[in-house]
C-alpha cells in the first residue's frame, strides 16, 4: 500500500499535465476574433468630380451669383459671341429688364435708368437647329423677329419652354445652362414688376447684374 500512493500521484500528475497540454493546443489553434470597425476613424476623401471642359462664367447680381456652362460644341458662334461680351465686361451694371415668372428672365441690353446700350458687335447666325431646347434653367439668345438678328441680349428660361425651340418661328439659340445658382433665376423671376416696362413686364426695383467673368 505504501508504494500505491506514489504510483496514484504520478497518474494523476500525468493526467493534469496531458489536460493542459490539450488545453494550451487549442488555445493555440483558435484563430483571433476580427477586430471590431473603427467607427471614428476618417474615411478616405472621394475624388473631386471632373471639372467639364466647357466654358464656365459667373454672373453675380444684387439677388445671388450663378453660374453657367456653356455648350460650344452645339454653338460654337453663340457661345463665342457671349464670351466676347464676357471679356469686354459689357455687362457689368446692367440689369434684367424683362421678368416673366412663369417664362423666363431677360437682360443684357439696359442700363439702370432703362436706357439701351447698343451691342458692340454684329449679329450672330442663328444655331437653335442644332438641338439645344429651351428648358428651364437654359440660357438662350433673345432676338428680334429677324432670325440672325442676336447679339448682347440673353434670357434664361425659369420653366420649358418648347414654343421657342427650332422649328418655331425660326426657334432660338440654346448656348448654355445654369449648373449653380438656379434659386437665384427663381429669386430674380419673383420680384415685384410693372406691366409696361422696356418691352413688358420690367422689376419695379432694379435687379443688377453686377459683373460676369469667366469661371
Amino acid at each position: 500500500m505504501r508504494g500505491f500512493k506514489p504510483v496514484i500521484l504520478s497518474v494523476v500528475i500525468l493526467v493534469l499535465v496531458a489536460v493542459g497540454l490539450v488545453s494550451y493546443a487549442g488555445r493555440g489553434s483558435r484563430k483571433p476574433a476580427p477586430a471590431a470597425e473603427d467607427r471614428t476613424a476618417p474615411k478616405p476623401e472621394s475624388p473631386p468630380p471632373a471639372k467639364s471642359a466647357n466654358p464656365q462664367v459667373v454672373m453675380t447680381t444684387s439677388l445671388g451669383t450663378l453660374t453657367l456652362e456653356l455648350d460650344p460644341e452645339r454653338t460654337p458662334a453663340t457661345a463665342a459671341n457671349f464670351l466676347k461680351y464676357v471679356d469686354e465686361k459689357f455687362y457689368d451694371g446692367l440689369i434684367f429688364h424683362r421678368v416673366i415668372q412663369t417664362f423666363m428672365i431677360q437682360g443684357g441690353g439696359f442700363t439702370p435708368d432703362s436706357q439701351p446700350k447698343p451691342a458692340t458687335h454684329g449679329p450672330v447666325v442663328n444655331e437653335s437647329r442644332n438641338g439645344g431646347r429651351n428648358v428651364r434653367g437654359t440660357i438662350a439668345m433673345a432676338r428680334t423677329e429677324h432670325v440672325d438678328s442676336a447679339t448682347c441680349q440673353f434670357f434664361i428660361n425659369t420653366v420649358d419652354n418648347p414654343g421657342l425651340d427650332y422649328p418655331n418661328r425660326g426657334g432660338y439659340t440654346v448656348f448654355g445652362r445654369v449648373v449653380e445658382g438656379l434659386d437665384v433665376v427663381d429669386r430674380i423671376a419673383a420680384v415685384p414688376v410693372r406691366p409696361d416696362g422696356i418691352s413688358g413686364p420690367q422689376p419695379i426695383e432694379n435687379v443688377l447684374i453686377t459683373d460676369v467673368r469667366r469661371r
